[in-house]
């Protein structure tokens, strides 16, 4: 069974997170971020943080226009979307992604690597055409049998 896929992006600065989530309609959800480390960028300068904490129930409209209407250096990202009027705890597994009303998980390390769970199977389909349209490097799908994480975790 796919559980979601991974991919590599350039290591530089732009709009990664809105162009990989273009086929998600992320103004559907409601979003919880961590806080980890990301910064906005101004005339080639890093800037202040991207998510400057822990963010649980950001609306996904404000989500959309922050990622859409900047230019960011991605460091560490965690996002969880959940539907409206749910619970946005973060989950940390796998397991609990199963059994919670989180319906996707970003992650991105050390810049360049991003792992992408979605129980939407069309919606799964449709971030993995994005990022072969896009050509990110070493896409592949994460299945049951390859699934290596224990943690959904970057840390």
């Amino acid at each position: 069974m796919k559980r979601g896929i991974s991919f590599e992006i350039p290591n530089e600065y732009g709009s990664f997170l809105w162009e990989i989530l273009i086929p998600f309609e992320i103004t559907e959800f409601v979003w919880a971020s961590g806080g980890e480390e990301s910064y906005l960028v101004e005339d080639d300068k890093l800037q202040e943080p991207l998510f400057p904490e822990e963010i649980n129930g950001m609306d996904g409209l404000l989500l959309k226009e922050l990622l859409e209407e900047n230019k960011y250096y991605l460091i560490f990202v965690n996002l969880q979307a959940y539907p409206k009027g749910k619970n946005s705890l973060l989950i940390e597994t796998y397991e609990e992604f199963v059994n919670s009303n989180c319906q996707l998980v970003l992650l991105v390390v050390d810049s360049i690597y991003v792992t992408i769970y979605c129980k939407d199977k069309a919606k799964l389909e449709g971030l993995y055409q994005i990022a072969k349209l896009k050509s990110f490097n070493n896409l592949l799908y994460i299945t049951d049998n390859n699934d290596t994480r224990t943690r959904l975790s970057v840390w």
